[in-house]
């Protein structure tokens, strides 16, 4: 564990594991969300959606939390992936 890492990040108190990007367009009228999902069935909600507001807040764009599955707006994998590989996960999925 980081000693300079933030206080209130959720990798000091979780194990954070290994989660998959997905990159949908079918339903949404054409346009593209990245899906972050297969979140460790011992992260709580509260965990996910912290992590869902730094990773809207990185890219600058809207997104939910639903079924504990992330979407972000946009096509932007290479912020989402820094910003999730900051907090302590493994990324696998989109490059």
């Amino acid at each position: 564990m980081n000693p300079n890492a933030d206080p209130d990040s959720p990798q000091r108190l979780w194990k954070m594991g290994r989660v998959t990007l997905q990159r949908e367009t079918a339903h949404r009228g054409g346009k593209t969300v990245i899906v972050i999902k297969d979140f460790g069935t011992h992260l709580p909600v509260t965990v996910i959606e912290t992590i869902a507001k730094r990773v809207r807040a990185a890219c600058g764009c809207g997104g939910t939390v639903r079924d504990k599955r992330i979407e972000i707006q946009g096509d932007q994998p290479a912020k989402i992936r820094a910003v999730l590989e900051a907090e302590g996960f493994e990324v696998k999925g989109v490059k």
